[in-house]
């Protein structure tokens, strides 16, 4: 049996929000021992060197790029990478993974908010009844408020990121719009900036950790399977999957996380809290759907701020 471009599409889409699923994880038992920034910084960085042959391939287009054009793709990066990401990982430090993954997905919220005054792109009803869902699911999740005593640092390193993560969806979809270079070299570009500034950082704040073979080979795994092929290969999906199709294989990653937490970090959900993620992941699928039309989207894997992994 021959499989169609676009199951083979929907299937290495899975594939791609398990391992940035898993990336949660890792990271999570990871930064017991290892500094948040210095460990992102690093992986990013090393991800955005394998992905600099295929910025190469576009330097034609990339001579041609006006100041305009580069000072976005720099606070693309800074947003994307070195606030958002930096911001993430630090909070994975006072917040458990399931915790942190439902907190950025007010990320879809923000988006659509100021998309209406940025991007006049109107909501429909479907969309805002999506978000009304999400916010019972959270209220669901995380009540009683109480359970945050001795979290509020970490609640406020995920608004940090959610801040950033808003501004570079935002600052993506506009990138995407006017098609100044192709997906994958916007991806290098801003992810080289980003990564740049954020090891620079965790480099001067930070304390080199003792780099034994296995942190080498988590580190490994995350900038070789869980960045560069997991990005260059969500970018191939997008080629031939709808806007709506892609926001729905994202939304998996929510539910991916906390079941794998549950398995491997036993951070167990109350049955209430796995009702809160149940209506905040509709609520999310909602808010994401598009209006009904025959024409397929595309988008970079910067316009979708799930792609924070």
């Amino acid at each position: 049996m021959i499989m169609s471009t676009r199951t083979r599409s929907i299937l290495q889409g899975l594939l791609v929000a398990f391992l940035w699923s898993t990336s949660w994880i890792l990271v999570k038992s990871f930064l017991e021992d290892f500094p948040p920034l210095l460990l992102t910084g690093m992986r990013y960085f090393f991800a955005a060197l394998i992905l600099l042959p295929g910025v190469i391939k576009e330097k034609r287009a990339i001579q041609t790029l006006s100041r305009k054009n580069w000072l976005r793709l720099g606070v693309l990066g800074l947003a994307f990478y070195s606030i958002t990401q930096g911001s993430i990982y630090a909070a994975l430090a006072y917040l458990d993974a399931t915790s942190l993954s439902l907190l950025l997905n007010f990320t879809t919220i923000f988006v659509a908010v100021f998309s209406v005054m940025a991007l006049q792109e109107i909501p429909t009803r479907k969309n805002w009844f999506g978000i009304g869902l999400f916010l019972v699911g959270v209220v669901l999740y995380f009540y009683p408020v109480s359970d945050f005593n001795g979290q509020f640092l970490g609640v406020i390193l995920a608004g940090i990121a959610v801040a950033a993560n808003t501004i570079s969806g935002l600052l993506g979809r506009v990138v995407n719009r006017e098609s100044i270079l192709p997906a994958p070299a916007v991806t290098g570009i801003s992810m080289g900036m980003g990564s740049v500034v954020l090891l620079s950082v965790g480099l001067a704040a930070e304390p080199l950790p003792h780099f034994s073979l296995k942190y080498v080979a988590v580190l490994a795994w995350l900038v070789l399977v869980n960045t560069a092929f997991a990005f260059s290969l969500w970018n191939r999906t997008l080629q031939h999957l709808t806007a709506v199709e892609s926001s729905i294989i994202n939304n998996t990653i929510l539910v991916q996380t906390a079941v794998l937490a549950w398995i491997f970090l036993g951070e167990q959900p109350s049955p209430i809290e796995w009702v809160g993620l149940a209506f905040a992941s509709l609520g999310i699928l909602l808010a994401n759907l598009k209006p009904n039309g025959k024409r397929r989207e595309r988008r970079s894997v910067k316009t979708d701020p799930s792609n924070s992994q």
